[in-house]
C-alpha cells in the first residue's frame, strides 16, 4: 500500500503481471496479512516499506521474495528503468526466494532464508 497503483500500468506496459494490494485486500491490513497472501500465491512483494525485510529476518522465511525500494523518488519515472533492469537481472533469485534491495546507486540481493 505504500507504493502508488501507477506502478501497475508501468509493469503491464513492460509485460509484467502485477496487482496492487488495494485490489485484493483492505488498505488497513497488517503487513503480516499481505506477506502471507504473497507467499500463498507465489507473488513478489514490491515495496518501499522496510517491515517486509524485517518479517523475512524475524521469521527466517524462505518466501515470498521481497523487492524493496530504498530511494526518495519511488515513482516509475524516477526509478522504473532500474527496477526493470533488476527484475531481469535477478529473475531467478526472485523465483527462488530473496530480498532484493534497490537504491539509486546499487542493488543488493540476499537469498532466503537468512541464516
Amino acid at each position: 500500500m505504500n507504493l502508488s497503483p501507477i506502478w501497475l500500468a508501468f509493469f503491464k506496459s513492460a509485460g509484467i503481471e502485477a496487482t496492487h494490494w488495494s485490489e485484493i485486500g483492505t488498505p488497513t491490513a497488517p503487513d503480516a496479512e499481505i506477506f502471507l497472501y504473497a507467499k500463498q500465491h507465489e507473488y513478489v512483494v514490491f515495496t518501499h516499506d522496510l517491515d517486509f525485510g524485517s518479517i523475512l529476518a524475524a521469521t527466517n522465511a524462505s518466501a515470498p521474495s521481497v523487492f524493496q525500494l530504498r530511494t526518495q523518488d519511488v515513482t516509475p519515472e524516477g526509478i522504473g528503468d532500474k527496477v526493470l533492469i533488476c527484475l531481469a537481472q535477478f529473475h531467478q533469485q526472485l523465483l527462488s526466494g530473496c530480498l532484493l534491495t534497490l537504491d539509486v546507486s546499487r542493488s543488493k540481493v540476499r537469498m532466503l532464508p537468512f541464516n
